[in-house]
């Protein structure tokens, strides 16, 4: 082989495996990630398990991360023979959502709850909607222990709702083995 075809070969292979795409993470990729966080007080430590998703459809002016589920919770100690505690649960999802003010059943003054309208539905069930309460930063979205308990036994979960100027946001979160969340958070604990 001439010198110049040896060099053209090596200049097409390397422009051609450059321009492979990445591939796509492999599905034991969907884990939770654990680690260990203290409270603004710093009176106690908790447990924070966080599971990346990702956009499915999203606004231009979306954040260029991922969505991430994270559960909260003070795990039990085996010595005490106690159960973890549930704290919270949210969706993290990056941008400004659109926040819908809702008149409490009961009045008490003129305050208003700030809430989220979204949608989401766990593998081939039926799609439900429902409010849930706004994070402080209102870019993220408070799941209710209800729903986390159908989101966690799910395997894929479709959540879709409207950023701040009214755009359809929709994500999924293809679901790792829930067990050591449950447990360490005692979700199933009324």
């Amino acid at each position: 082989m001439k010198p110049t075809s040896l060099l053209l070969f090596v200049f097409v292979w390397a422009t051609c495996s450059a321009a492979d795409p990445a591939p796509e993470p492999s599905p034991a990729a969907h884990v939770w990630r654990q680690s260990q966080k203290d409270d603004p007080a710093r009176t106690f430590t908790f447990t924070r398990f966080a599971l990346t998703g990702k956009f499915i459809a999203s606004t231009q002016g979306a954040a260029a991360g991922r969505p991430e589920l994270v559960v909260d919770c003070i795990p039990g100690t085996e010595l005490q023979r106690s159960k973890g505690k549930f704290l919270s649960a949210n969706v993290q999802v990056g941008t400004p959502l659109k926040i819908v003010y809702v008149e409490p059943e009961e009045i008490h003054g003129t305050s208003y709850f700030p809430k989220v309208s979204i949608r989401f539905r766990t593998d081939g069930t039926s799609e439900v909607e429902d409010q849930w309460s706004a994070g402080a930063d209102k870019t993220s979205v408070s799941v209710p222990k209800e729903a986390l308990k159908k989101i966690l036994r799910g395997h894929a979960v479709g959540l879709s709702l409207d950023d701040a100027r009214g755009s359809r946001i929709a994500m999924q979160f293809d679901m790792a083995d829930p067990a050591h969340v449950e447990e360490s958070c005692n979700v199933d604990e009324r």
